[in-house]
Parts: structure tokens; C-alpha cells; sequence
């Protein structure tokens, strides 16, 4: 395994940027630990009973940055339960403010580091896993930080029903062929890509991210690559 693969600590880098405005601080405050996933206690046998309302099923989004995607999510599928994780305070916060604005009740979320609360989890506690553009690491040096390696593709296999899909989208194309290459090299996860639209159009219903616009912007083509767990 290669030192890349070895890496375990965490795989993002500044946690906060501009400084918050006085109600997003009281919604970290206040909201978010009504809706934070205590992982100071056993995970629930059943992650269905995470949230107020019994959810058809659950999905995870790890990195949900602006919170775009997890937002109209949980908006198009209100019978689903959404879990969703963000290491920085003012992803946190803008999450908060829509979660607040629609009323929205079937989403929990983790602020921190992925692998602790995929850890968490309990066995086939979630139907999908999506990872939408995830820091890319750019730099050869810090390739050891890119979240996708052995130890993690078989964390989220773990945790998702067979199946359940792993969705994964970047404009960086290094990262794309890296993840590629280590997802289906793994016996857990099966590539459903038949011809190029496939990975070259969105997934439908999918409505893009700010990190997709500007990618897009700055003349960076998405990949979007789906495997299905077996």
C-alpha cells in the first residue's frame, strides 16, 4: 500500500473562513446541536430512527460545502433522511440558514471529519454515499490527503446497503482517474458506466453545486461517476 493509501488523518485543510454573521453564530449555537449526530453514543441499530419522522431510507453526502445539493435534496425527497457532513463552520452556517428557512426535518448533520462519523455508523446504514467535488489536492505532496483511498472505499462500502450507489463528481481530472482507478480495483463496488454520456451528464435531478459553476466557469468539464455497492 502506498504511503497515499497509509494517510489517516484528516482530509481537509482550514475549517473557517469570513467571519459569521450574528445569526449564523446563533444557529451554530443553537440549531446545530438539535440537529448534530452525538457521536459520543452507540450509533442506533437502525440509522432509519436518526430522525423525528420514519425515513424510507437514508443518504449521506460527506462535504456538502454551500449545502446547494443537500438542501434541494431533502426538499425533492422529504420521506428520505439526509445526513450530511462539513468540516467548515460556514458551510455549517449556510446549511443551517436554509434547513431553518424551509422547515426542513430530515436532515442530521456532523460537523467534522468524515471518517468519524462513517465510522459510526452501523453496518448498511445508508442506501447512497455522495461526494461531490471533494478538495482535490492538486499537488503531488499532498495526494495523501485526497479522502478516496483503499482504507475509506472500504469504510463506505461498509455502510452501504447492497445495492446502495457511491456517487462521485470533480473537474479535476487527476482525481477523477484516481478514484476511478481505486474504486474498481475494490471487490466491494461495480462501476455502472455503459457508454461516455455517462460519466460526461449529470445524474438526473441533479442541480450542480457552486463548485461545479465555477468549474464550469473556468472551462473545467465534470466527471460523475456512479458504482453500485454489491
Amino acid at each position: 500500500m502506498s504511503e497515499s493509501e497509509r494517510y489517516t488523518g484528516a482530509f481537509f485543510g482550514r475549517r473557517k473562513g469570513k467571519p459569521l454573521r450574528a445569526h449564523q453564530a446563533d444557529l451554530i449555537g443553537n440549531l446545530l446541536p438539535k440537529l448534530a449526530l452525538d457521536l459520543s453514543q452507540p450509533a442506533p441499530a437502525d440509522s432509519h430512527t436518526l430522525f423525528p419522522a420514519q425515513a424510507t431510507e437514508v443518504r449521506l453526502e460527506t462535504g456538502f460545502g454551500g449545502a446547494e445539493h443537500l438542501i434541494a435534496q431533502a426538499q425533492a425527497h422529504p420521506n428520505v433522511g439526509f445526513i450530511g457532513i462539513e468540516p467548515f463552520v460556514n458551510g455549517m452556517a449556510k446549511a443551517l440558514a436554509e434547513i431553518e428557512r424551509h422547515g426542513l426535518r430530515n436532515i442530521r448533520l456532523h460537523h467534522g471529519d468524515a471518517t468519524d462519523l462513517i465510522a459510526w455508523l452501523p453496518d448498511q446504514a445508508v442506501a447512497r454515499i455522495d461526494m461531490l467535488y471533494p478538495d482535490p489536492w492538486p499537488k503531488r505532496r499532498h495526494w495523501k490527503r485526497r479522502f478516496v483511498n483503499e482504507r475509506s472505499i472500504e469504510s463506505l462500502a461498509r455502510i452501504l446497503k447492497t445495492g446502495g450507489e457511491f456517487r462521485f463528481a470533480s473537474d479535476w481530472a487527476n482525481y477523477t482517474a484516481w478514484t476511478l482507478r481505486r474504486v474498481t480495483q475494490s471487490s466491494s463496488f461495480v462501476w455502472t458506466a455503459e457508454r461516455a454520456a455517462d460519466w460526461r451528464e449529470p445524474w438526473p435531478g441533479f442541480g450542480g453545486t457552486r463548485y461545479e459553476a465555477k468549474a464550469k466557469r473556468e472551462g473545467r468539464a465534470p466527471c460523475y461517476l456512479t458504482f453500485v455497492r454489491n
